[in-house]
């Protein structure tokens, strides 16, 4: 038997350390499963896989001139938003004191922020449970800022970067997955980020849209027409995505147990039916097969999927593929009815289909 199992539950202090965070004590790993901190290193870095791929999923939608720009503001969002978190993002968001709406300073600068266990499972630490939520934040930005596509300038974006992510995303994943937050206290469910990443992010785009108006040339009952420059690209970031989401869904488990494990199967079967689904409905409307189609709602699915990745059975995953595809697919033409030049379909796909993830988490969730 594992001389792990009796290990005595770490409760922050050791020999005397302050709650955790001082390197003069006792080997601090011995609190800690290695295989935990293992899985989510892992995932971490499949998470910041997932960032380039976005850059080079928006670049194969947009046209020519903007591609190096969108692949260039989804690397700037990892180096500008993970500033932020090391500055004061971390403790705004999973500081372990604060009010029902938001955190403190006590970690800022990640002071205070080792070995203690950890805001959201006491089975990881705080410094790599900082680790891990970083590359969610710096991926929301990166999601939102493709709506900047040929018409926003770098330098504006990144101090958009900087400031949404402390005013929009601290707050909202402070709800969602602090325990002092009103909407963790109220029992909401979001495992690895409905809210806090794919609604916030589809919400930013549509409002980004608006206040930076409609490109030239855009019309209200066609948009702007033109092809995907690259599909390739689209290709690439679907890959990057799909693999990186394991990640990103089954490291929410916050360990290496059989929670990861069925979290990156309902992701993957979600993604898959996702695909098929959007894939049918472009061929029944074109009748031709559409790579396009398939890699859009297989991201469709993933989104649905993730509040919801921890609390469902693989049956409900097929539900949320075909659901989530249809309804993302469908919402694609909302930004004509309201007259937004939305280029990329982000709010259709990420804020519509987060919709659709927490709704179904509420009556799927087992």
């Amino acid at each position: 038997m594992s001389a792990s199992l009796y290990v005595t539950p770490y409760n922050g202090t050791t020999d005397g350390a302050d709650a955790g965070y001082s390197t003069g004590v006792t080997d601090l790993n011995q609190f800690y499963e290695s295989g935990d901190f293992a899985w989510i290193m892992t995932c971490a870095a499949l998470v910041l896989l997932m960032i380039p791929g976005v850059g080079f999923f928006y670049s194969g939608l947009a046209r020519r001139k903007s591609a190096l720009s969108l692949i260039m503001l989804a690397m700037l969002s990892i180096a500008v938003v993970d500033f932020q978190w090391f500055f004061w993002g971390y403790s705004l968001t999973f500081s372990h004191t604060g009010s029902s709406f938001i955190g403190d300073l006590s970690n800022f600068g990640l002071m205070k922020t080792l070995a203690q266990p950890s805001v959201g499972s006491t089975k990881i630490p705080d410094l790599l449970f900082c680790l891990y939520q970083g590359m969610f934040a710096a991926i929301t930005p990166a999601l939102a800022i493709g709506a900047a596509v040929d018409r926003a300038r770098i330098l504006p974006c990144i101090v958009f970067m900087f400031i949404w992510a402390t005013i929009v995303y601290d707050p909202i994943a402070y709800w969602t997955w602090n325990a002092n937050g009103w909407s963790f206290v109220l029992g909401g469910l979001d495992f690895a980020g409905g809210t806090p990443v794919h609604i916030s992010s589809g919400a930013a785009a549509l409002a980004f849209s608006v206040m930076i108006g409609k490109r030239t040339g855009y019309a209200k009952s066609a948009g702007l027409p033109y092809r995907p420059h690259n599909v390739t690209h689209i290709v690439l970031g679907t890959v990057f995505l799909w693999v990186g989401w394991f990640g990103f869904n089954g490291g929410s488990a916050l360990a290496a147990n059989m929670r990861a494990v069925m979290a990156c199967i309902v992701t993957h079967l979600a993604a898959s039916v996702g695909g098929i689904t959007w894939t049918l409905l472009d061929y029944r409307l074109e009748k031709k097969w559409s790579v396009v189609g398939f890699c859009s709602g297989a991201i469709a699915g993933l989104v649905a999927i993730t509040p919801a990745a921890g609390f469902v059975t693989p049956w409900a995953a097929v539900v949320f593929g075909i659901v989530g595809s249809i309804g993302c697919n469908f919402a694609t033409k909302l930004k004509f009815i309201m007259g937004v030049d939305e280029a990329l379909d982000i709010f259709a796909v990420h804020g519509i289909g987060g919709i659709i993830g927490n709704l179904l988490t509420g009556i799927f969730a087992a």
